[in-house]
């Protein structure tokens, strides 16, 4: 049954900034990220590590450790601040409200508990009605729901036992035990083979179907974005530089760093001559960012005003913008051209 509505919208972060008070400075690891995310819909987050992904998901679901600061910006889910919660209501946000699949199951699965015992306790750490053979009924319910078989044995498992897809799984089991409206997959397929990860997106797709729930996916691959997303986010040194569709990301993109992922990611219809053509230069310092476009000293179009001024977003499309001067060049090219075409005409 679809839960009850508060909002049109199920998740709205706008103009995020998380900073790292380091000895050396201040890393601002996010600087002023906007997006919003619907009921039923999967959102991408693609870029290179280091990019602020993984903070940005930290921050909604209250995790962010020391040193590392919101700064500014707010988070809403719901209609409801999530920064303004104290920590005991975070506790139980977390779990009941948004739940998060992390990226490496046996470092987040409790190695001298057995499964069982770790499914039952997240159930009833939500819920202090039910009963203990209730929480274990529930459990290998959602087990069988992720498609792990004779649940009754793996209940009694420990995680070493069960093999990396297994224990993923497991995560998954466990994230959504208490029916959370949003779901943050942090690379949760990274360290799985690509059959297993292919399964794994898939009982994903299907789970979210069912619980009509929201995704925030958290990847560098932007195969699984095309498989399981509607829409992505790209983000570079802590800044989002284009958001659209998956049609709009993939058949026309906007930004020269979404480009430069598409043109070195591996292509089936690729012929064998053709090489994969990496992104030149390296991630910028986020000690000592640039005044101007992050992605400037690393692109192929770069002019001055891009190492001088950070650009505004200019719109390709419905629901479609990217941040970059050559975009504004470009759209201001054609305002001139339709202009002087209108001139001629009324002439």
């Amino acid at each position: 049954m679809e839960q009850e509505r508060k909002t049109e919208k199920l998740l709205e972060v706008k103009d995020l900034q998380v900073s790292f008070f380091t000895p050396a400075g201040e890393v601002k690891a996010v600087n002023g990220i906007s997006y919003d995310l619907n009921y039923n819909e999967v959102m991408g987050i693609v870029g290179e590590s280091g990019s602020g992904k993984s903070v940005e998901a930290y921050s909604i679901i209250g995790l962010l450790q020391s040193p590392g600061k919101v700064v500014g910006g707010s988070i809403t889910l719901e209609g409801e601040d999530v920064l303004a919660k104290t920590a005991s209501e975070m506790v139980n946000f977390r779990g009941s409200q948004v739940a998060m699949i992390f990226q490496n199951p046996m470092t987040c699965l409790n190695p001298v508990y057995t499964i069982g015992n770790q499914l039952t306790e997240a159930l009833r750490a939500h819920n202090k009605e039910i009963s203990k053979e209730e929480a274990a009924k529930r459990a290998m319910e959602m087990l069988e729901q992720v498609g792990i078989n004779n649940v009754e044995k793996r209940m009694g498992q420990y995680p070493h036992e069960l093999s990396g897809g297994m224990r993923q799984r497991v995560m998954i089991a466990m994230g959504l035990i208490c029916h959370p409206k949003l779901l943050i997959a942090d690379e949760p397929t990274t360290a799985l083979d690509v059959t297993i990860q292919a399964q794994i997106l898939e009982l994903m797709k299907e789970l979210q179907k069912k619980n009509h729930m929201g995704i925030v996916f958290i990847t560098h691959n932007l195969g699984v974005v095309a498989e399981i997303c509607d829409k992505v986010s790209v983000m570079y040194a802590g800044k989002m530089v284009e958001q659209g569709s998956v049609d709009d990301i993939f058949y026309n993109p906007g930004h020269p760093y979404t480009k430069g992922l598409l043109r070195s990611m591996p292509r089936v219809d690729a012929e064998s001559y053709e090489r994969l053509i990496p992104i030149e230069g390296t991630p910028v310092d986020m000690l000592n960012p640039p005044e101007g476009c992050p992605f400037a000293p690393r692109c192929e179009h770069t002019m001055k005003v891009c190492l001088q001024k950070m650009p505004p977003y200019v719109n390709m499309g419905r629901e479609h913008r990217a941040a970059c001067w050559l975009r504004i060049q470009e759209e201001m090219k054609n305002r001139q051209e339709e202009s002087e075409t209108e001139g001629s005409e009324n002439e």
